[in-house]
């Protein structure tokens, strides 16, 4: 016997009789592991990835999840009714999300959205208490960033051309490497962890942190610039690899 779980994820379903309504079956699916997840007291995590939803249900948004919440692996291109909140970490990879409206999710965990085709962070969530991630995006800025991440704030493999709309003080690292910088302008301020900013087009050091908690990377650059330069506009504790 077939289950209805093992057709929903299978990659390359076999020539067999499906139900004309299959889109149905997998709402009726959905709604089924929601249900229990709140009768359950809403405790651990929510699974709903690689379903192929092309929306998220309506009655997650008033939904408190304890745990992890996964929507990855579909076919979502907005997060239009994501959970009001999310104590554990926020995971969306591979869909094709063009923009954040619809979050509005704060926890403890994780918010990562690497590797769709994001092109703003508009509705992104104002706080996160883990770290940040939307590397492999085609993010030009950072406008719509969280204003405060306590870890760390990863924006790599982007389309980035100024940092503006940055976090001002990190809590950890900052990596904003294979963007399109001329210059830092819009970095934080300070910056507990490492600086990465490596394998841009820098000209220039203006906008740099004012301190550095651990090391400093900007090596592959358009100007090579020197430890010394570095090292007079920015308060560097660890290495600096250029």
């Amino acid at each position: 016997m077939i289950k209805l779980k093992d057709i929903l994820l299978e990659n390359n379903p076999p020539n067999l009789l499906i139900p004309r309504r299959l889109e149905g079956r997998v709402e009726k699916y959905v709604q089924a592991k929601i249900q229990k997840y709140i009768k359950d007291g809403s405790k651990g995590n929510l699974d709903l990835s690689g379903l192929g939803l092309i929306k998220l249900p309506r009655n997650l948004k008033n939904i408190e999840v304890g745990g992890d919440f996964n929507c990855y692996n579909n076919k979502l291109t907005s997060l239009e009714y994501a959970p009001k909140s999310v104590g554990g970490s926020f995971y969306c990879d591979s869909n094709n999300l063009t923009s954040l409206e619809g979050v509005h999710t704060s926890g403890n965990g994780d918010f990562d959205c690497n590797d769709n085709e994001l092109t703003s962070l508009e509705y992104a969530p104002t706080r996160v208490y883990g770290d940040f991630s939307c590397n492999g995006n085609e993010l030009t800025s950072l406008e719509y960033a969280p204003t405060i991440v306590v870890r760390n704030f990863y924006c790599n493999n982007n389309e980035l051309i100024s940092l503006s709309g940055a976090p001002k003080n990190m809590g950890g690292l900052f990596s904003c490497n294979n963007n399109k910088l001329t210059s830092l302008q819009g970095a934080p301020i300070r910056v507990n962890g490492s600086f990465f900013c490596s394998d841009n087009i820098l000209t220039s050091l203006d906008g740099v942190p004012r301190s550095v908690g651990v090391d400093f990377y900007c090596n592959n650059n358009t100007k090579k610039f020197t430890i010394d330069e570095v090292r007079a506009v920015c308060d560097v504790n660890g290495i600096i690899t250029i």
